[in-house]
């Protein structure tokens, strides 16, 4: 495999440092305190493309493979850690399934939501008996129409 970056990784690697460093760092304690991310913060990373990095270029995303990510990611996380795991979260776990597992109805139907930003994908695993040992999760999802119903544990 190569690991070698090509130029419009490394270019986009320093965009992506000095939105940190200008547009994210001065709101860390902001962040810190009011453990919230603001919405203009939001809004700057969509229309930069990072909710987008892993999600293929027809569906409005950026398509970067793994080790370019990689090289991103580097940057994102020189920040605070809530920021940093709300993009990581999004393009990784919460859109990566649907890229790689989902039906072409599926992706058309959410990717392009979740690469601008206007969708954002998450994943819900602890529970208070279960921690974070996936297999001891006692939360289930029925469909009910066309929506699920969620029951989980107390």
């Amino acid at each position: 495999m190569d690991f070698r970056l090509d130029e419009d990784i490394l270019l986009l690697k320093e965009n992506i440092r000095q939105f940190i460093e200008e547009k994210i760092d001065p709101f860390s304690m902001q962040i810190e305190d009011e453990d919230h991310i603001p919405v203009s913060i939001i809004n700057l990373s969509k229309e930069i493309g990072l909710f987008g990095l892993s999600i293929p270029e027809r569906y409005g995303g950026l398509g970067i493979g793994m080790v370019g990510k990689c090289a991103l990611y580097e940057e994102i996380g020189k920040t605070h850690n809530g920021y940093t795991t709300l993009i990581g979260a999004h393009t990784g776990i919460g859109t990566v399934g649907i890229v790689e597992m989902g039906n072409e109805m599926q992706k058309e139907k959410y990717l392009p939501d979740m690469a601008s930003g206007n969708r954002i994908g998450a994943f819900a695993l602890t529970e208070p008996a279960a921690g974070s040992q996936a297999t001891n999760l006692k939360m289930t999802a029925v469909k009910n129409g066309d929506k699920y119903i969620l029951n989980g544990t107390k």
